[in-house]
């Protein structure tokens, strides 16, 4: 418990956000609670976490989560720690929610992306084909956004190009995407700005400047790759070149950092293996 690397959680607070202003002061040691001198209100060591209000311990929590993404049976953390499957489930979706609720304010800001690549992955579960789409920004190697639904349409690809506008500036932009066809109207639609001239009804959209899509189109053979085609989409070559060779120096348009990245998921969460005995049961999950 180290007062001096959170912040206040109380929303009405002057010092709201400030960590390591020295506002937060350990308060009682044994109930695990802080002090802020700006607004002179107590809280919980773990409010605002994915430990917060919980009785058993942090470190017996975050062990369950971690077996479970692992793909340890639900199951065998009820026999070995006597929790009710219930209990152990509820864990798993706080944790989700955490994730998430911690992505959302750290990433989805404004910034100058320079180049995004951007594909979906299909992902089985019991019962049915589960489609994940993921961005993103390749010379940080961030990881922007990411969308799930069960079909691969035009709504999966809107809503991830949606969450990749809201992490980008007005700056020229490189999307690097698969050879599905919706990405390039989700892109043109997406990435656009109402021209307000004050007369009644729906202004006009302006589309971003500078805003660059190419595309690789790959054509394989018994589950070997053959051929792989290079499209711009919209944008110049030069711009385009322009744009690549910022983010990611020599080479040629590719997606091969997002698709490392799908990789490292595939290997990392037991959920989302190609075959195994862990698949994911729902959409949530």
């Amino acid at each position: 418990m180290d007062p001096t690397t959170v912040c206040c959680p109380n929303l009405t607070c002057p010092a709201r956000g400030q960590a390591g202003e020295g506002h937060v002061r350990l308060h009682s040691r044994k109930d695990q609670r802080l002090l802020c001198t700006a607004c002179h209100k107590t809280c919980a060591a773990t409010k605002g976490t994915a430990f917060s209000r919980l009785r058993t311990a942090a470190e017996t929590v975050s062990l369950i989560v971690t077996w479970l993404a692992q793909g340890c049976p639900l199951q065998a953390m009820v026999a070995a720690f006597g929790c009710d499957e219930r209990t152990v489930a509820a864990w798993w979706r706080r944790a989700g929610r955490q994730g998430q609720a911690v992505q959302e304010p750290l990433v989805e800001h404004p910034r100058d992306l320079g180049q995004v690549q951007a594909e979906a992955i299909r992902l089985k579960k019991q019962g049915g084909i589960v489609w994940m789409a993921l961005a993103m920004m390749v010379s940080t190697r961030l990881w922007l956004a990411g969308e799930v639904s069960e079909h691969r349409d035009l709504p999966l690809i809107r809503g991830l190009i949606a969450r990749v506008r809201a992490c980008a500036l007005h700056r020229p932009i490189l999307c690097c995407t698969e050879g599905l066809c919706s990405s390039s109207r989700a892109m043109r639609e997406t990435c656009r700005d109402p021209v307000r001239t004050g007369a009644q009804g729906r202004p006009r959209l302006r589309p971003w400047r500078n805003s660059c899509i190419a595309q690789v189109v790959k054509r394989d053979e018994q589950r070997r790759v053959v051929d792989v085609e290079r499209r711009i989409m919209d944008g110049t070559s030069a711009r385009v070149e322009t744009l690549r060779r910022r983010s990611h120096g020599a080479g040629v348009i590719t997606t091969a950092a997002i698709e490392r990245l799908h990789a490292t998921f595939r290997e990392r969460l037991a959920s989302l293996t190609r075959r195994g005995r862990a698949l994911a049961r729902c959409t949530l999950t």
